[in-house]
């Protein structure tokens, strides 16, 4: 079956009928609402009458759960206008999910994922959608030499993308089963870094796309959940509150209801002053209806309950009372901050982005903690790396020599800290201490960061070369020197160090996790790989047809596979939840076994199908140059 609904040329295809009748093309990949991958698919559900436009009826309906997220890629900013998003049933009813064209940023969600919509819609099985994306007005940029740098996204003719429509087609085995009274779940990953091939030397730069969506209901990556909108309802007694959806940076529209559940160890800040747990409800009970609020947490995928870690809400939300800016200090100098790869939401209009911000804080500012649950802090703990939102009101443009830069004046406003993303290779391991060679924070290279004034002295001033990460009780096996590293924390106050950071979260090399990237031109190569069989592919790193996609990036090292000395494996890893796809001009097969994956594979490269690119997620041991992958995808050029 094609992404089309004319003929279906497998018919005339006899290699490919075992695999079409096992499992459907399909763009999506979803299980059974409520039961997981187990339920088993009840067609009666789509007799149920339902109009979710009908207080007769409403009743009769059910609900679907929308998503979405990203994997890391090498986009600063991808912000598009995602104009419908529409699921259809087994005997053609097309159902629009969103209620109203909203405004998309792709890359803030490598680490989370944004509940979109809770839409109301009939029982039925839903078999296909598409979801249409505009990008006359994107905002598109990628790092150059360390700066951002504006691109364009194509097609592969190097036409630039206006409207597009990406077409949605569910499998058999799984398909999305919505039934009365519950709620399904469906998670869309728009992977920027695997559907895109980039030219940075080009001005402006360029993005050629191989658009595609994956989405799930049990996902393979396990992220933060984000809920944003007006608050509907408080319940003390349950602790629970009720938001009416508005996803994004949205000012208006109602995208559904969610009840957001909440703890004892729940922090809030409610129009910037710090709670926890049921006084943090009162104080949003106090706020009243209509209060804005954003609410980070995790997702109980079995009982669709989402429970939030950290609530945000009156004017601790960015950009409601104030102008906001998002992004990492850079550099301090007395009481100015340059925060770089900055989204700036202001008050009177839509976010954008502008990677040169100046922050100006002073002893009015207040300062809040991810996690830190007081609001007593000074503006010394703001030191250079750290990830900030900043609420303040944009002042009149400073233009230097070279860039234009804007000024956000926070003396009488409020910085928000949030966990910092370290990447680097491990120098050496002591008791409660880890020194690396930084190489990045939050995506961003190491050399952009001026770390002057950052020490109790100058000698002192944090050394990327020579980084000290506090660990705790965290400490890595000796055997961690010389490999990469990643660490969740915040960076020492300003002027305080060392320790340079603290981690609250220490990952190394065993867990860290990589990328492979690899692809053959515009024509493909009909033999990527050297073997194939269940127990592994194996690359051929020497084919001639390879282009300038050819290497791991393993944690912040980026290995060039030409150059190793043997041909790389990739397995599949044999505990928990793996995603396995092959691509084609206008569809995609999605398996959970790998065996099946490597049969379509086998089948497919029969001599005139060739392999335009292939991408995979997981774990790269250097020693047996062997990639141990949870999600991987392989794109084929059909004749």
């Amino acid at each position: 079956m094609k992404c089309s609904n004319n003929s279906l040329p497998w018919l005339q295809e006899t290699r490919k009928l075992a695999i079409w009748l096992a499992m459907l093309l399909t763009l999506v990949v979803l299980t059974a609402c409520g039961g997981g991958a187990g339920t088993s698919t009840d067609l009666t559900v789509a007799n149920a009458e339902c109009d979710p436009t009908n207080s007769a009826t409403f009743a009769e309906c059910g609900t679907v759960m929308i998503a979405l997220t990203d994997a890391d890629g090498d986009f600063l900013n991808y912000t598009v206008d995602v104009l419908s998003l529409k699921l259809e049933t087994a005997n053609g009813r097309i159902i629009e999910t969103l209620p109203r064209q909203t405004r998309i940023n792709f890359t803030d969600y490598v680490d989370l994922t944004e509940l979109v919509t809770v839409a109301t819609i009939p029982p039925a099985v839903y078999v296909s959608g598409t979801i249409s994306l505009d990008y006359g007005d994107a905002e598109v940029f990628v790092e150059a030499d360390g700066a951002a740098k504006a691109a364009v996204v194509t097609d592969q003719d190097g036409t630039a993308i206006g409207r597009t429509e990406l077409r949605i087609l569910l499998s058999n085995r799984d398909q999305l089963n919505v039934m009365k009274g519950r709620a399904a779940l469906l998670q869309l990953d728009f992977d920027l870094d695997a559907s895109h091939t980039i030219d940075v030397v080009a001005t402006p730069a360029t993005a050629e796309s191989e658009q595609f969506i994956v989405a799930e209901v049990s996902p393979v990556d396990q992220k933060n959940i984000r809920v944003r909108g007006p608050l509907a309802d408080v319940s003390v007694d349950e602790m629970t509150y009720t938001v009416a959806i508005r996803p994004f940076n949205d000012r208006d529209g109602d995208f559904g209801r969610v009840k957001v559940h909440v703890s004892s160890d729940t922090e809030f800040e409610v129009d910037e002053t710090a709670y926890f747990g049921v006084e943090g409800l009162r104080a949003l009970s106090a706020a009243g209806v209509g209060t804005p609020t954003i609410a980070q947490g995790t997702l109980n995928v079995a009982q669709r309950q989402f429970t939030a870690n950290i609530v945000l809400a009156g004017s601790s939300v960015p950009g409601i009372d104030r102008d906001a800016v998002m992004g990492n200090v850079i550099a301090r100098s007395g009481n100015l901050l340059t925060v770089r790869g900055a989204t700036i939401i202001a008050s009177d209009r839509r976010a954008h982005f502008h990677d040169d911000v100046i922050v100006e804080v002073g002893a009015d500012t207040r300062v809040f903690k991810d996690g830190g649950g007081v609001s007593d802090l000074s503006i010394d703990a703001i030191s250079v790396g750290q990830r900030v939102t900043v609420r303040g009101t944009i002042a009149e443009a400073v233009t230097d020599a070279l860039t234009p830069q804007i000024h956000i004046d926070a003396t009488n406003g409020a910085v928000r800290m949030h966990v910092t993303h370290l990447l680097g290779i491990v120098n050496t391991v002591m008791p409660g201490q880890t020194d690396i060679t930084l190489h990045g924070i939050d995506r961003r290279r190491v050399q952009i960061f001026d770390f002057t004034g950052t020490g109790m002295s100058a000698d002192d001033d944090a050394d990327p070369d020579n980084y000290e990460v506090a660990t705790g009780n965290l400490t890595l096996a000796d055997f961690a020197a010389g490999k990469p590293v990643v660490a969740y924390g915040f960076p020492t106050p300003f002027g305080m160090a060392p320790p340079d950071f603290t981690g609250r979260t220490v990952i190394d090399f065993t867990d860290v996790r990589s990328a492979l990237g690899v692809g053959w031109g515009s024509a493909g190569t009909v033999a990527p790989f050297t073997s194939m069989s269940g127990d592994g592919l194996v690359l051929n790193n020497q084919n001639p047809d390879i282009d300038q996609r050819h290497y791991i990036k393993n944690g912040p090292v980026l290995i060039d596979l030409t150059t190793l000395g043997s041909d790389t494996t990739i397995v599949a890893r044999a505990t928990d939840r793996s995603l396995f796809y092959v691509k084609s001009n206008d569809s995609l097969r999605q398996y959970s076994d790998f065996a099946d994956f490597v049969n379509d594979l086998t089948l497919s490269l029969d001599g005139a199908t060739t392999a335009r690119s292939m991408y995979a997620r997981g774990h790269y041991d250097s020693d047996t140059n062997t990639i141990t992958a949870y999600k991987m995808g392989v794109y084929l050029l059909e004749p």
